[in-house]
This record gives C-alpha cells, structure tokens and sequence, in this order.
C-alpha cells in the first residue's frame, strides 16, 4: 500500500477545519423545555446526587462515569519530539481521546498537566478520580512515568493504564503468538532480544515474562550495551529487574542465536549481519518509529525465513497500539473494573491473536486491497477489522472477571457481545474502507476545474495521500501562481498539469466529438470550442480516451449544466442508465437516496432503473441493499394519483428478479423506524431501509438539503452511476473535503 505523505500545511489546516480542534460536547439529553432543564439541572438532579452520596457505585448509573476516560501527559515524551511541554502535547491528547470513540465508542477527555514534579502530577491525577472511570496516560518520559502510573495505580480504584508502555506491549505480545505458533516454538524455550529499555521496552519484557518467557532467555540491551548482572552504568531500578547473568556485552553478541528480536529503539540498529546470525525462523519485530530497527525487505534479502512486524502502516504486521487500548477500556468499564491488570492484557494480545487466525471478512480484505489470510505476513488483525469491537472487549472482561476487579461482572456475556456489534458507528467503517479501496486502486484522477483554490486543494490531498496521481486541468502560469498563494508551490511539480495547449491529442479528441455530434447541430467550429475552451468536455474527452483513469468536476457550474457537457461525450441521460444517488450520514446511519440528479420525474420502469443502480451503489459502500419505494401513502393509503407510480414499482422489480430486498411504497418512517414498520408485519423488509427511492429529483433535492441542513447530516454525493467510465460531480458549494470524497469514490469505481 502506498504511504501517504502528510505535508505540514494539510496537517494544519485539518487541526483548524471546520473548528480549531478535534472533538466537542454534546448532550445526551433532551434541553429543549422548561422540564428538561428541571430534570438535568435544579431540582431533579438533586436525586442522583443524594442518591450517589449514599452509595457510590451508583455513579456508574446516573453520569457518565462509567464510559469515560482520561488521557493525561505532562508532555514530556511527545511522539518523537522530546519534551514540548503540557500545551505542546495537547494535540497528540485531542487525537488519543478520538481514536478511543472512533474505535470503541468510548468517551474520553484530554487533560494537559502543566508540572514535570511527579507528586504534583500524581495528585492531580488522584483528586479527579471520581470523575472517571479509567485514565489514560500518555507521553511522560520514562523514569517518571514507571513512577506515576504505580503510585496512581496504588493509590486510585479505577484503571490507570500507560499505553506507551503497556499498548505496545499488549500488541506485540499478540503478534509474537501467532509468530511463534508459525515457526513451531514455545515462548518458554526461545530466547528473546530486546533493544531498548524504555518505557515500552521494559512493558514489552515484562508481559512477555508473565506469559511465560524465562528470566534468563531474555536478554534485554540499551544505548549502553546488554544489561547483564554488576553492571552499574546507565542502570536504575526498571532495567536492573532485567539484568541476566552473561559474558554477552553488545547487541551484535546478544543476537546470535536470538529466536525474536524486539526493538523500540532507532533506525538501522540492527544489521543484515546480525539478522543472518540469528535462530531459524527468526521473529523480528522493529518498531521504532517513523523507521524501524531493519526494514522487511533488508532483513528478507538475508532471512527468507524470517517474520517481519514493524510499527509502519505501509509494511505487513503493523504493530499498531489502536488495536489495543481502546477494547481494553471498553471491557474494562463495561465491568466498572478497578484496575487493568497483567490477565486482562493477556486476554486482549490472545484474542487478538486468535482473531488473526480466522478467515478475514470480504469487507477487510476488499478494504486493504489484497487478500489477507493468516500467515508470516498477517500475524495481527488490522486497525480496521471491524470484529475487533466485538472480539476483544469480551476476553478483556472476563479476564477481569476472573481476577476479582470488576465491580459488576457480566451475567449475559453472549448478550454483551451481540451489544458491543451494534454499538459503532457503521458510517466510519464504511468510509475507511471506500478510502482503502481508493488507494489501492491508484488511480489517475482528472480534477477538470484546476482554476479553482478548493479544487487544486483537493487534487494536492490526493496525490499527497497516495490516492494516484492527480492530472489538473488549467493553464500552467496560473496554476502555478494559484499553488503558490496558496502556500503550496512546491506541489506543482507532484501534479500533472494538462490543457488544450500541451497536449497532443486535441485532434484526437475533436475528431471523436464531431463524430458524436455533428448530427446533433454542431458544426467543427461548434466541437472546436467545445474541446478545446469548455474545461469540462475536454476533461471527458481525456478520460473517453483513457488518458486518465476517472474524473471529478462540477464545483464551479452547476451540475444540470455539467451534466449536459458531459453527455457530449458519454451517453448520461435517464434513458442511458445513469443515476445519482446521494448518501446521508447522520448519527451511525447512513442512507441512500435517488435519484437526485438524473431523473426529473421518472415513471415506474425509471423507478426500477434506480433501484437498481442505488444498489449496486450500496454494495460498494459493503452494505446489503434494503430499499424502500417512498411517497406520502402507505401500502396504498391513501389513495392518491400521485402515489400509483411507487405502488407500481416494486412489481417491476418483481418481474426483473432482482437479488435485494425491496417493497412500498411507504412513508419515510415506516421505512426507517423499525418500531413502526412492525405495524405492518406484512412488509418484505427484513431491518430499516437503506436506500430511498423517491418520487422525483426534487423531492430528492429537499430531503437531502433538509437533512444537512436541519439535522447536520453529512452528505457525500450526488454519486453518479450508470456511465461507462467513472464520472462525479461536485456541487458548487463543495468544500475541498468534499471534493476529495467524490475523487475518492470516482477511484473506488475503477476497480
């Protein structure tokens, strides 16, 4: 897969865009009358705090207590940056505490503390336990940070959990498994080299102890040399746990023989020698970051039979701590647990291993563009396994279970995990997977409209994002100057720049045109201007002849007018099969509704048409088609003209076959409330609709703008389909996110 490149003005510009930050509030609850302002504030919420007062535990009922977290730093080991200070570190905080609801639907709370004094930290900590049920530290420098996590863990009855130490631990015990179970070891038998005796280094050896590695086959190595029984120099207490009685002295010693290799350490510390060195089958795992240890290619070129992880998202085995600390919490407080012990990280690194070894569903595979099945180079789900919510929090919770930490253990476990399933947000999935599949693609992505700042903007992002490379359609001089006030000039040399004037097949493509046209009233004076003024046309016409692989335009004019051009060169009227299906995302749902684009006002068969094409759009975004034929009535009341065409259709799509579920026509609630479809047991709908068909595009056109704009939905779309090559329209308030997600679903529709 294609690494991104992340520049210093997109990362900037995603900080500030559309607010300053990462996250927001919001309420649970109703605050719209006088009532509910009585219940959430005075006087009603006198009874929880009585309440509460007299038994505690009850906080877990009455607040949010019990699905909240802390991420704490002081700042002082932010990333690979050093010490930047508690404000310095409060965007790697905001980002840590989205990951946790993005991942696991947990809320979380960045805190910043301004003081390096470990008491003063510890403290601070300590007085604001009643308002959490876990923290989350983050970023403090090592010793420190052994310090303030067991004294906090001493001290507060909550867990308090150190992701830089025990995430990455937890990860690559996981990986470890799998990698030991592959080459025929046991973790009793193999000796283990570890470079790097910092925080993550001295967790990663500790787990690994605790799941039985021995003592005296771990021979753990820093800046210094090995750690070894009398040595004095560099040592305190964490590391001198770790000292073995040996002759050994340096690392190059210390891997000869080695079974696994684990480094949190630096670039190119381990050598192809030292690779060559090493047990059959050696395991090596180099997560320093951004570059590891050994690259896989370098350690392959001399041990083909080695098993390679890295903690780099562009190379097999990614050693990804977002695969544990969010579904450690989750089970954690779905058990109101009091702490994260050893048990329950080795209940999280064996699901996690177990579930690398089971089949990959469709979706992940089709997601990561490559067939994923256990073996040397898929040891370790990926971060966007959607079964990670339901298979890790489990084990996590029965672990605590076992150990006597939950508060409230879990009577239904089979229950649990069918409510963990249903809990995420499906739209998140889905969209990570359509951006997976677009950058898996690579394709090349006409962006017709280079005179405009968002669309220059947006064809920088993908071609820095690794989406393909972006051919932008302007004039040189002006494109430069446009990138440059923009503060991206020196992206002109990344994008392909095409016109009228530079390229050589404008004949080509006039020639092509007046053979489309010239029965049409147009003369070759008419297909000149056309081909070579009109940026739009010639954009289709680079893409009819292939020189681009998909194209995106329309955030200038307005898309019945594009429509129009574009229908010169492809066959995009309603007679032609094309359709235009608007997603809405809003609140974990998200649903399909067409035709907003094409059909004015479609007849019955039109209505089949659109079906279908809604479907197959559905099943691209990995959803399983549930469509619904909408209008004012009801499975024929009232009565109504207007309403026999959606009647009618369903019966097409009966005559047709099709392989989705369909019925109506129906009003929008008994097509998506499932407590009132069940009034009509009859209906063929297994779950809530998905798609709506709806009776006209303005109808189309209202319901979408009333959702975006009424319940801030999220719309992506109109997404053309039914063409011969992909084409999508912007409109022409689009935003350069928006833009982006139409080039991403045009690259999607290459495949």
């Amino acid at each position: 897969m294609t690494k991104a490149k992340v520049t210093v003005e997109d990362a900037l510009a995603f900080h500030m865009e559309p607010t300053p930050g990462k996250w927001e509030v919001q309420a649970t609850v109703p605050m719209a009358t006088q009532r509910d302002l009585s219940l959430a504030y005075s006087p009603g919420v006198a009874h929880p705090c009585v309440s509460i007062s007299e038994n505690p535990e009850l906080a877990y009922d009455y607040t949010n207590k019990g699905n909240l977290v802390a991420v704490i730093s002081n700042g002082t080991a932010v990333l690979g940056l050093g010490n930047l200070g508690a404000l310095g570190s409060k965007p790697v905080m905001e980002g840590k505490s989205v990951l946790f609801k993005r991942f696991a639907d947990v809320n979380s709370i960045d805190l910043e503390l301004d003081t390096e004094d470990t008491d003063a930290f510890v403290n601070a900590v300590k007085l604001m336990g009643p308002t959490f049920g876990g923290i989350n530290l983050e970023d403090i420098k090592a010793p420190e940070c052994f310090i303030i996590e067991q004294r906090l863990k001493e001290e507060m009855d909550i867990p308090v959990f150190h992701d830089d130490q025990h995430g990455t631990a937890v990860i690559c015990a996981a990986g470890l498994i799998n990698a030991l179970h592959l080459s025929g070891k046991k973790i009793e038998d193999v000796k283990i080299v570890l470079n790097g005796a910092g925080a993550a280094g001295i967790a990663c050896i500790e787990l690994l102890k605790a799941m039985g590695a021995r003592h005296q086959n771990c021979i753990v190595c820093d800046t210094k040399g090995v750690i070894y029984q009398g040595r004095t120099e560099g040592m305190n207490q964490w590391k001198s746990g770790h000292a073995v009685t040996t002759e050994l002295r340096t690392l190059e010693e210390a891997m000869v023989g080695a079974d696994v290799f684990l480094g949190v350490s630096v670039k190119g510390a381990v050598t192809q020698e030292m690779v060559q060195s090493m047990a059959p089958d050696p395991v090596i795992f180099a997560m320093a970051n951004p570059d590891p240890e050994i690259t896989p290619e370098d350690a392959h070129a001399v041990r083909e039979d080695a098993i390679v992880a890295t903690g780099r998202s562009d190379y097999p085995n990614q050693v990804n701590n977002v695969l544990g600390f969010p579904y450690l919490f989750r089970g954690a407080l779905d058990i109101n647990a009091r702490a994260i012990n050893d048990e329950m990280k080795i209940a999280c690194a064996r699901a996690l291993a177990a579930l690398a070894r089971e089949d990959v569903p469709d979706e992940v595979a089709i997601a990561y563009g490559t067939e994923l099945s256990f073996g040397r180079d898929y040891i370790i789900p990926t971060p966007f396994d959607p079964r990670l919510i339901h298979a890790i929090p489990p084990a996590v919770a029965k672990a605590g279970m076992d150990t006597g930490v939950a508060r409230r253990p879990i009577v239904d476990m089979d229950g649990y995990e069918l409510g963990l399933k249903t809990r995420m947000d499906p739209t998140a999935s889905i969209l990570s997977s359509i951006n997976a599949r677009a950058r898996s693609a690579q394709a090349r992505m006409i962006f017709a409209e280079g005179d405009d700042p968002r669309v220059l903007r947006a064809a920088v992002m993908y071609q820095r994002q690794g989406l393909g490379e972006a051919i932008v359609v302007a004039r040189e001089a002006e494109a430069r100057a446009d990138l440059e006030a923009l503060g991206l000039g020196d992206a002109y040399d990344e994008l392909t720049i095409v016109n009228a004037r530079n390229t050589p097949h404008l004949d080509t493509y006039k020639s092509f045109l007046y053979s489309r046209l010239q029965r049409k009233g147009f003369d070759a004076q008419d297909i000149h201007r056309l081909a070579a003024r009109d940026r739009h046309v010639f954009a289709a016409l680079m893409l009819a002849h292939g020189h681009g692989d998909a194209l995106v335009t329309g955030a200038t004019r307005k898309s019945a007018h594009i429509l129009e051009l574009i229908n010169h060169v492809f066959d995009a009227q309603p007679h032609d099969g094309a359709v235009g299906v608007t997603a809405v995302l809003n609140r974990g749902r998200i649903v399909l509704i067409s035709d907003t684009l094409v059909h004015e006002w479609p007849n019955t068969e039109d209505l089949a048409d659109i079906a279908e094409a809604a479907a197959g759009v559905a099943r691209q975004f990995g959803m399983e088609p549930r469509v619904a034929f909408v209008s004012f009535s009801t499975f024929g009341y009232p009565v109504s003209e207007r309403a026999e065409k959606m009647h009618v259709a369903p019966q097409e799509l009966d005559r047709r076959g099709v392989d989705f579920e369909y019925d109506g026509e129906m009003t929008v609630d008994v097509a998506l409330n499932p407590s009132v479809a069940a009034q009509y047991p009859f209906s063929r709908l297994s779950g809530p609709a998905n798609i709506l068909v709806v009776p006209a595009r303005h109808s189309a056109s209202i319901s979408v703008k009333l959702m975006q704009e009424m319940a801030g939905a999220t719309v992506i779309g109109p997404i053309l389909t039914g063409l011969d090559h992909p084409v999508q329209l912007c409109s022409t308030v689009s935003t350069v996110n928006d833009i982006l997600n139409m080039a991403v679903i045009a690259a999607c529709n290459t495949q």
